[in-house]
């Protein structure tokens, strides 16, 4: 298994004229190298991804849903365009002869990032200091491998933004706390609808390396991770207070990674597939405001053209971990292939995998 260090390194080794081609001639040779690989071939694309690059893909989705149908696929080589922690999901769930390729490796989630491995086992030890065992830890797939590896082996599973509610409350009905990981707002916004009063909700701070508390301590219920959606942060209370006077008819739709503000604030909540269900199922002529990634919502305006359809906030900007996988690192990737050389390989290591499955058939 390579480590961080070595695939940032790789991430640099794209040829130049790669950057200074033209955009048709990558369109040419990427359809080109797609032909010659044929069946050998199976492309992931996640929501969030640029046009330029959804436009390849064999399949779109959420993360856990493309790993899932990669574990399905028979493939030499599962092409992922999204990011780190969801090539390394999919590795986990295919077979070991086939390789999970990320078209750039900087292609990262700040969010997975704000919980690493050594900060995790230490907060471990010191909630286990202060409650014993009385918590059960949950992960967000939106985590690394390390991270689902920690929940499975201490006997917690993996949620999604789709399945959170039955995962936090399958958690709690296993002990009397649960740690929720990375995301603070997800899993915040998930045990206030299941009536946990926010008094009852602690934060653990990784970098102070404490408990933020707003009770007694015997009174947590919940304790979030202090991580957050950098994306999703953008979205806030005044975005909704000004559409609420200027258009108190134009419907609020924002994804639960949004702060408990900005969620409560809104019309309706829920993950990317309930966001994209959401418009397909409306009366055309409807107005939405949408908080979420900016490819999305733009593709989400072009395929429902009699939607009126606009960003929750106006100055929105796409993901721009998500936005490393762009046309030219995608066909060279491609290229590359064709010439039977294999870059940018995710791999995660055999008990780092078993683990993590154990997290992950719990909540599947």
């Amino acid at each position: 298994m390579t480590s961080l260090l070595e695939e940032l390194q790789m991430a640099d080794a794209m040829p130049k004229s790669y950057l200074t081609a033209s955009t048709d001639e990558l369109h040419e040779r990427a359809k080109r190298a797609r032909a010659v690989l044929g069946e050998r071939l199976y492309i992931l694309g996640h929501h969030y991804q640029k046009d330029e690059v959804i436009h390849y893909a064999d399949v779109t989705g959420d993360s856990l849903q493309l790993s899932q149908i990669a574990g399905r696929q028979t493939a030499d080589y599962i092409l992922f365009c999204g990011v780190h922690f969801m090539a390394e999901t999919a590795d986990i769930l295919t077979e070991p002869h086939q390789a999970v390729i990320l078209p750039d490796m900087r292609a990262g989630c700040s969010m997975a990032d704000m919980a690493n491995i050594d900060q995790t086992e230490r907060a471990w030890q010191e909630l286990q200091k202060l409650y014993g065992d009385t918590i059960v830890p949950l992960t967000y797939v939106n985590s690394t491998a390390a991270i689902k590896a920690f929940v499975g082996r201490n006997g917690g599973a993996t949620v999604t933004s789709s399945n959170a509610e039955e995962m936090v409350e399958w958690a709690l009905s296993q002990k009397q706390r649960m740690l929720f990981l990375p995301d603070q707002h997800l899993g915040r916004n998930t045990a206030v609808k299941l009536g946990i009063p926010l008094e009852h909700m602690a934060v653990w701070d990784p970098i102070k390396q404490k408990l933020e508390l707003g009770c007694a301590v015997e009174d947590v219920q919940v304790i979030l991770w202090k991580g957050h959606c950098s994306v999703h942060m953008n979205f806030l209370p005044k975005h909704v207070d000004n559409l609420r006077f200027k258009e108190p008819d134009r419907n609020i739709l924002v994804h639960p990674e949004c702060t408990y503000e900005v969620v409560s604030a809104s019309d309706f909540a829920g993950s990317t597939k309930y966001i994209i269900d959401m418009i397909e199922a409306s009366d055309p002529g409807s107005k939405w405001a949408i908080g979420t990634e900016m490819n999305l919502v733009n593709r989400l305006i072009k395929d429902f053209p009699d939607r009126d359809i606009v960003s929750l906030n106006p100055f929105m900007c796409p993901c721009l971990t998500m936005n490393r996988i762009d046309l030219p690192h995608f066909t060279w990737i491609l290229e590359e292939l064709v010439e039977g050389r294999v870059l940018n390989r995710i791999q995660v290591d055999e008990k780092t995998a078993s683990e993590a499955k154990m997290a992950l058939a719990k909540m599947l």
